[in-house]
């Protein structure tokens, strides 16, 4: 591989009108940077940890949340102000300062870099956006409306969190299991593929929802034992 393919392809700075293209990263071991140590900042924190990103944050200050995860290792601190080159080796960069003039630096920067970056609250400089995210266990639904309206995001997230409660969370490890023995042990494509799909049928739904997990546990097992007879 030559030099220059090892180079990051420089991107465009950000535009004020934008379709964007929805994706679920695996950012597990990737180096992600944060640039402020407010609330907003601990937030984004708290998800990236959870994914399993390597966190820097560059701040003077930091609340006492983030503090704790700096006293347990979950993130590596630099005290002072944003610099340029800070993000140079960055997966991923997200902004949350009110410094207009901190937050136009990164911009640049991090189109020069080609890093993929989020500001809080101004998607007219992101290349990237942070969805209202509901999460059941393996379930994660992610919700935006392209930073036209944040509020309205998170409304139809609540929403939501009505329609698939916590049942789903057991349900869905429940299916992981019988999923793997399913395609283990059921030979026949389309009778496996039959099973598969009325775990997840409207049917099933409708009984995890009125009759909760363990009823439909239940169900699903009935199912499996009288296809393996």
């Amino acid at each position: 591989m030559t030099t220059s393919s090892k180079k990051r392809r420089k991107s465009s700075p950000p535009s004020a009108n934008r379709e964007y293209y929805p994706a679920f990263l695996n950012i597990a071991g990737q180096q992600c940077v944060i640039i402020g140590g407010g609330r907003v900042a601990e937030r984004k924190c708290s998800t990236l940890i959870r994914a399993g990103a390597r966190v820097t944050v560059i701040s003077p200050e930091l609340t006492r949340g983030l503090e704790q995860y700096r006293e347990k290792g979950l993130l590596n601190h630099l005290r002072r102000h944003y610099k340029k080159g800070d993000i140079q080796a960055a997966f991923a960069v997200i902004v949350a300062t009110d410094s207009e003039e901190t937050n136009r630096q990164v911009v640049t920067d991090a189109a020069k870099a080609g890093v993929p970056l989020n500001v809080v609250d101004n998607p007219s400089l992101c290349n990237f956006i942070a969805p209202s995210v509901l999460k059941r266990g393996p379930l994660t639904i992610a919700i935006s409306t392209g930073g036209v309206s944040p509020a309205m995001a998170r409304t139809i997230r609540r929403e939501l969190e009505l329609m698939y409660g916590a049942e789903f969370s057991g349900y869905l490890r429940f299916v992981k299991d019988l999923r793997r023995r399913a395609l283990t042990e059921i030979s026949d494509k389309a009778e496996r593929e039959q099973f598969l799909k009325g775990l997840a049928s409207e049917e099933m739904m409708t009984l995890l929802r009125r009759k909760g997990f363990p009823e439909a546990k239940k169900t699903a097992l009935k199912r499996w034992q009288a296809l393996r007879g």
